[in-house]
């Protein structure tokens, strides 16, 4: 008979903050590091990615910390919030690990957590997960996002074979929040500003917009979930890519905080690949 495989358990990392800098108005980047990080699995993909730990206010945990007893043992209310953050970089060598937060004011969790750090505060994370990764093989790339997909593409951008075209298409709120991205590749990278309009509404222009070079494309589409649903059906549908050359996912959800669209986003997704099925017989 068969028998289940055994559930991995979760590996919860523990590490320091070593430093914080404010790059943009609203994006602050965070250096986290320690002996604990040493050997870190971080470096196959670009869009690695880590699940912050926060406790609840006025809780604290018993040490040595472990998650799968403090879900057993305490009541909902009490475990641990989680937010999931891409890896902007990592840096086996220091043991530093780089995370970029989006930052309005005391909205959400994890960027006042960012902007009320101090050097030597410490904070738990699961992970990493990823993956995708730009293929060396591509005739050239597709880079499309929002802020929350800013770090993926820049690590993306990093790792674009030399010389490769890549088109790339990132939405911010304004040219104040624009930064630097370098790439050994051929990037053509394009900031298209909200300026107060619904989020995504002009990446999903751009890309419908966009003259497709010839050959075959690996296309990288992050960032809130209405609009990558809305580039999705017209990559796979009018496009006709297949799913093998696409990373595509919504990071986020208007209304949702991280755990009630990571609760929905199966559903989510098992509708929009019904509504490709039937669009693609």
């Amino acid at each position: 008979m068969a028998t289940e495989p055994e559930r991995r358990k979760p590996k919860v990392n523990k590490g320091r903050v070593l430093r914080k800098e404010q790059i943009t108005p609203h994006m602050i980047r965070v250096v986290i590091g320690g002996a604990d990080l040493a050997g870190f699995g971080c470096g196959e993909f670009t869009d690695h990615y880590v699940k912050l730990l926060f406790a609840p206010p006025g809780v604290e945990y018993p040490e040595p910390f472990d998650l799968d007893a403090i879900r057993a043992g305490l009541p909902r209310e009490q475990w641990p919030s989680t937010r999931t953050y891409t890896v902007r970089a990592w840096d086996p060598a220091a043991v530093e690990l780089t995370l970029d937060f989006v930052y309005h004011g005391d909205e959400g969790l994890a960027g006042p957590w960012a902007a009320g750090v101090e050097p030597g505060d410490e904070i738990r994370f699961l992970g990493p997960g990823g993956a995708y990764a730009p293929d060396p093989g591509a005739d050239w790339h597709l880079l499309v996002g929002d802020e929350s997909a800013l770090p993926a593409i820049g690590a993306s951008l990093e790792r674009v074979p030399e010389g490769a075209p890549a088109k790339v298409f990132i939405e911010v709120s304004g040219p104040e929040e624009e930064q630097r991205l370098d790439s050994p590749g051929d990037a053509e990278i394009v900031w298209l500003h909200r300026n107060g309009g619904a989020v995504g509404d002009t990446l999903v222009r751009a890309v419908r917009e966009l003259d497709f070079p010839d050959g075959t494309v690996h296309a990288f589409v992050h960032g809130e979930a209405a609009f990558v649903r809305d580039i999705r059906r017209y990559l796979r549908v009018d496009r006709g890519l297949p799913l093998e050359r696409l990373s595509i996912s919504g990071y986020w959800r208007r209304g949702r905080d991280d755990e009630g669209w990571r609760a929905s986003k199966r559903d989510w997704n098992r509708q929009i690949e019904e509504e490709e099925a039937k669009a693609l017989t």
